[in-house]
């Protein structure tokens, strides 16, 4: 859990030459797999309801980001798709909140990665706010 508070912290200058390379997208990939290892843990009658909806929410702020990328030429698709993340994201933050509940993690991780899920969801909402300036033009 280490390694996401050092994203979260983590200051970059570097060139962004594709999702991969956003802060958002390295937070929210550590976030995913972070998630993926906890829920190893996960009782076996969770394998189908919490345990799968939590990875594939975490995930799919990953892959949406990167569809999100691959739609800079159209300034709405772009937005959509960051709201699809944002979304993703939000029901990630509800489902530690069911998995703090039930005790399969701590309150203790639960405030890392629910921190994270804020953190995320802030750089996506200056994303959209800022949209035009991740837009490329032919």
């Amino acid at each position: 859990m280490s390694d996401i508070r050092h994203q979260m912290s983590e200051k970059t200058t570097e060139r962004i030459e594709s999702a991969k390379d956003l802060k958002v997208y390295k937070l929210a990939y550590e976030l995913a797999m972070e998630i993926f290892e906890l829920t190893k843990k996960f009782p076996s009658e969770e394998t189908f309801a919490l345990t799968s909806q939590i990875r594939r929410s975490s995930r799919s702020i990953c892959l949406n980001l990167r569809e999100a990328w691959a739609k800079r030429r159209y300034e709405a698709h772009f937005v959509s798709k960051l709201t699809d993340c944002d979304g993703e994201n939000s029901e990630t933050d509800a489902a530690l909140n069911f998995a703090r509940d039930c005790d399969y993690i701590s309150s203790e991780q639960h405030g890392v990665l629910t921190g994270c899920c804020a953190e995320i969801g802030r750089m996506l909402s200056g994303m959209i706010k800022k949209s035009n300036s991740f837009l490329v033009s032919d």
